[in-house]
């Protein structure tokens, strides 16, 4: 049996994008975008189910490229301020 997968693509994006499930797991992520002063960055929906929490600053892109790291289950999106870009989000579920 093999292991669930998650995955996540966005195009053009230059706004906060729609929330997404994701299982609790190993995740990758790339970042291609034009960036001046801003950044993207993945937020979970807290417990009270209306507050959105930044993930850790390890996560957050102020530049094109990749990064990975351990997520909890539960509603995630994207903030992006500042141009547009693509982003990309995949992972392997480790549950």
């Amino acid at each position: 049996m093999s292991d669930p997968v998650d995955s996540k693509s966005f195009s053009n994006i230059s706004a906060t994008t729609a929330a997404f499930t994701l299982g609790d797991g190993y995740y990758f992520c790339a970042c291609v975008a034009t960036f001046g002063s801003g950044s993207v960055e993945p937020q979970l929906l807290g417990p009270d189910q209306s507050t959105w929490l930044s993930a850790p600053t390890a996560l957050k892109f102020t530049a094109a490229g990749t990064i990975a790291g351990y997520l909890p289950p539960g509603q995630y999106r994207f903030t992006h301020c500042d141009g547009d870009g693509r982003l990309l989000l995949g992972g392997r579920r480790t549950t």
